[in-house]
């Protein structure tokens, strides 16, 4: 498909974001494409190693929310529910290169990658809270593992925008790098990876993951849930209205009118 560009070379398997004109904001056929790809590669015996990156100017802004209005994800199988999966089960390296924006997936995705190289003016945000959503892809579980409590608490409820640096220090991201070095650096760890034994790296990484998944696979359930829930309400509703539009979300007005209380 055009928005997933692939190029295979020395057991790496690079994929591209290619929305380039809409900061690579994911559609459902880019969720579950890449869940396709991820599949495919965990059973090629040509593909070591995995390279995520963007096209343009961004790594990806996350959800298409136009997309995203017309069909929500339910509490069960979905294509984001698909890419979680896909995303749990695979074995090999994950390589991030990331640059410009990641927003909301495009942030919480990279906590199920084993290498995260950031361009030094790169943007991070999870805005889920500000949309009256729920965090995904597992990172309610993930970030508070990886970065601390207190610190996945910052980042998760107040929604606002994080600087590269800020991500080196949280522990987000393996080093920040400049823009024109973030893809070559990236590359060459994939191909420092894929020069490895493949059966003992594939094993040191399920040794790594082994005590997360269980836990993991039911947070992922619990979000889904939730997600479904929340994106569905008055407040949600408001929030990607107000988005859309460019003005501020009046929570009250979404709110039902209670009636008054009498005097007994």
């Amino acid at each position: 498909m055009d928005e997933l560009l692939t190029e295979r070379s020395g057991g790496i398997l690079r994929v591209q974001f290619n929305r380039p004109a809409k900061k690579n904001a994911m559609t459902l056929p880019m969720y579950t494409g890449l869940a396709d790809l991820l599949n495919e590669a965990g059973k090629d015996e040509n593909v070591n190693v995995v390279l995520l990156h963007g096209a343009g100017d961004s790594f990806t802004a996350g959800n298409d929310l136009e997309d995203f209005i017309k069909n929500p994800p339910g509490p069960g199988e979905s294509p984001q529910a698909r890419l979680i999966s896909a995303l749990i089960d695979f074995g090999k390296p994950l390589v991030a290169a990331v640059h410009g924006v990641a927003i909301g997936g495009g942030t919480t995705i990279l906590t199920h990658f084993d290498f995260v190289y950031a361009a030094d003016d790169t943007k991070f945000q999870l805005p889920f809270i500000n949309l009256a959503l729920v965090p995904e892809f597992g990172s309610s579980y993930l970030l508070p593992r990886q970065l601390g409590y207190l610190q996945a608490a910052e980042i998760l409820m107040l929604g606002e925008p994080f600087s590269a640096a800020r991500a080196g220090e949280l522990g987000l991201v393996t080093a920040v790098v400049s823009t024109s070095d973030v893809l070559s650096r990236a590359n060459e760890t994939a191909q420092k990876l894929a020069r490895k034994p493949t059966g003992a790296l594939r094993a040191c990484k399920g040794l790594l993951k082994f005590s997360e998944r269980q836990q993991l696979e039911k947070s992922v359930v619990r979000e889904t849930e939730e997600f479904a829930a929340q994106v569905r309400s008055a407040d949600a509703k408001e929030a990607i209205s107000a988005f859309l539009a460019k003005r501020r979300p009046d929570f009250a007005r979404a709110k039902p009118v209670q009636p008054a209380l009498k005097a007994s």
